[in-house]
């Protein structure tokens, strides 16, 4: 019998029931500027209402070109909209798979990446290089107008409904806090005026629609900025809302400028149920909880412990579009779980491409795996149980073949156990137990602590697949076999100990890390009142914004080890790393007191520690250790065995091609790899 019976229960939700409280979040995709936008958007949210997920909210849709978040988001403001963006095949699906719908209006404010951008004040915002436009007084009246015409369209096009988004630091979050809103006029002032737009967008959007049409508004439940709003005034604007016609609250967490994590796995699971329950204590209608809740067990708790009524989940309805069937199927073990990477969806965001996943690269690509099942069935041999190995065995097994993975270690993972002992990634082991589990279910044949050579799978296998990884690369540096010298391999491994005092040559993914992994503590990413305390947040958000400080604290224990990162390139440390992720990891290491070098030509290693120059003045860094964090190079020997053997093997991740610690690359080529054959 299941165990998350709160979870499974139905709810009514104004003029609908749903069929659990689990939500699929509103996530930006950009699935619009490919090709086809209009059949891959109704297969994305037909594949999610098939895995029994109960609401989904949409991504916004603009109410008024100058709300767009990029040129190319989509504005829904006309009849004509309707047929052109294919809504009525989105809501079609949807419903034919027992699932509601609800819009999201989402006007970007000084967000917005165009030319005239709106907000209610001039000031631009310091994501965005637009300076905003103030709309006159009636200009604003205007807005009001433009919402209820874009919620009208809604539900011409058979949408359940609309959610008003309120969060994030977009229009109108950027009205009701004083930070933004330095307005004289009815819309601005004391928190009558600031509130004003919200409350009457609220209004005139109920008495537009009636009481058959179900409206959620999502409010910052805390704001994360100075000059955010206090606790005392988010649940006054909540009451509010109530009452001009809100059926259901949805909580959102942070403005995108806040210095402070929302989302990342650095954060804990529920970190944020604080702020939710204080929203929820306010008002009567339905409160939906949302941010870093990717499991059952997580969500289940926040409804037992009354913190919401329903549980909005995006990032991982991309990981596992099935992940509503699986807790009702008591499948819970089989979640391909959301391990807060953002790399695959957040970072191709914020650089202006589609998002997908990188444990579940399908994701907003389903349309290019609606390939039928093999006619043939083979016997695969998968050579290496690292991501891309382990990708290619499942995906080929749920497709039939038959599948024998070895590997010469005694435990699957390959680079991802590395990568999960590092504070902030412990979430990888999630990912390890889907593979894991998943991989028994469909009888993959599992050969560990096994050196497998050419003659033993030529002739005996129809299809050969190497994803033997990499090596690290050695740089060419007098003295790299000096025994100061570590590979980031035997650090992350456990095989070696760095003394206190280290450097760290190569500053991409895998420095970075190594460099956390020496100066993190991994309790910070698992226990909520850690992380807080550490970001200088206020969980009674008494002060404003929630926040009792600027940016993050200097930890009080002193760190283990003294870091010295360097690089070659004479710029900025850190510009490879994720946009979403990389400045958490740079405020993290600044605060641990990470010295940084760039421009360095290596000269020598020897007794005295690491010698190199930089603009020809030589320097030494008298270290315990030197970590070489350089770059890696494919493991291909025995791909060279295999052809001269007679078998044309196929490669997938590092085998096929070298780089960094890229799991997104491997797990999407080993996924396509084994679809095509």
């Amino acid at each position: 019998m299941t165990t998350h019976t709160r979870l499974l229960e139905p709810l009514h939700l104004g003029p609908i029931t749903l069929r659990n409280r689990m939500v699929m979040g509103a996530m930006h995709t950009r699935l619009e500027t490919l090709d086809r936008p209009t059949e891959r958007l109704t297969e994305f949210y037909r594949t999610r209402a098939a895995g029994e997920i109960g609401l989904i909210l949409t991504g916004g849709f603009a109410p008024h070109p100058d709300g767009r978040m990029d040129p190319e988001s989509v504005v829904l403001n006309t009849p004509e909209s309707i047929d052109e963006q294919g809504h009525r095949e989105v809501t079609a699906a949807v419903h034919g798979e027992g699932s509601a719908i609800v819009l999201q209006i989402l006007h970007a404010g000084r967000y917005a990446k165009v030319p005239g951008c709106l907000g209610p004040s001039a000031e631009r915002a310091r994501i965005n290089r637009h300076q905003p436009r103030v709309p006159t007084t009636s200009e604003v009246w205007g807005i009001v107008d433009q919402y209820v015409t874009t919620a009208l369209l809604a539900r011409e096009a058979g949408y359940d409904g609309v959610e008003i988004m309120g969060s994030e630091g977009y229009l109108l979050n950027e009205f009701t806090a004083g930070r933004t809103n330095h307005r004289t006029d009815e819309w601005g002032g004391d928190r009558d005026g600031r509130f004003k737009l919200p409350v009457e967008i609220v209004r005139a959007v109920r008495e537009a629609l009636g009481p058959d049409f179900l409206m959620v508004y999502r409010i910052s439940a805390i704001d994360l900025v100075p000059g955010g709003l206090t606790s005392e005034e988010i649940t006054d604007l909540a009451r509010r809302v109530e009452a001009a016609g809100a059926d259901v609250i949805n909580t959102g967490i942070g403005w995108h400028e806040s210095g402070v994590p929302t989302i990342a796995a650095s954060v804990p699971r529920a970190a944020w149920a604080f702020a939710t329950k204080q929203v929820k204590d306010a008002v009567d209608v339905p409160v939906i909880a949302s941010n870093r809740i990717n499991m059952p067990d997580t969500a289940e708790e926040l409804l037992l412990d009354e913190v919401a009524d329903l549980v909005s989940m995006a990032r991982p309805l991309l990981a596992d579009p099935d992940f509503a069937r699986k807790v009702r199927e008591n499948r819970v073990d089989e979640i391909c779980t959301c391990v807060g990477c953002n790399q695959a969806c957040l970072d191709a965001i914020f650089t202006d491409k589609v998002a997908t996943c990188m444990v579940n690269p399908r994701a907003a690509r389903e349309l290019d795996f609606l390939l039928p099942l093999p006619q043939v069935l083979k016997t695969v041999a998968v050579v290496g149980a690292g991501p891309a190995g382990l990708a290619y065995a499942v995906n080929a097994a749920e497709r039939g073949h038959r599948v024998t993975l070895f590997d010469e270690a005694d435990t699957i993972g390959g680079q991802l156990n590395m990568a999960r002992k590092v504070p902030g990634k412990s979430e990888f082991g999630e990912a390890l137990r889907y593979f894991r589990v998943r991989m028994d279910r469909l009888g993959v044949e599992l050969k560990l602590k096994t050196r497998i050579a050419a003659e033993d799978l030529a002739g005996h296998y129809d299809t050969v697949v190497l994803a033997t990884g990499v090596t690290p690369r050695v740089p060419a540096i007098a003295g790299i076999d000096h025994p100061k010298v570590l590979s980031y391999q035997d650090v992350l491994t456990g095989r070696a100990t760095p003394g206190p005092d280290v450097a760290v040559i190569g500053a991409g993914g895998i420095g970075f890390d190594v460099a956390e992994f020496l100066l993190g503590d991994d309790k910070e990413s698992l226990d909520p009142e850690m992380f807080l305390a550490e970001w200088n947040v206020d969980p009674t958000i008494g002060h404003s914004g929630g926040l009792i400080g600027a940016g993050r604290r200097r930890g009080v224990e002193s760190p283990a080890h003294t870091v010295t990162l360097m690089q070659r390139k004479p710029e900025r440390l850190g510009r490879s790393l994720g946009k979403s992720t990389g400045w958490i990891l740079k405020a993290r290491l600044a605060h641990a007191g990470v010295r940084e070098v760039a421009g360095a030509t290596y000269l020598r290693v020897d007794d005295e520690g690491l010698h190199y120059s930089v603009d020809g003045e030589t320097h030494v860094v008298a270290v315990d250790n030197i970590i070489v964090c350089a770059g890696q190079e494919s493991e291909r020997r025995l791909h060279d065995a295999l052809i001269d053997a007679g078998v044309e093997p196929v490669l997938v991740g590092g085998a096929h091609t070298a780089g960094e610690l890229d799991a997104v690359a491997a797990i999407d080529q080993a996924t396509r790899s084994a679809f095509a054959l």
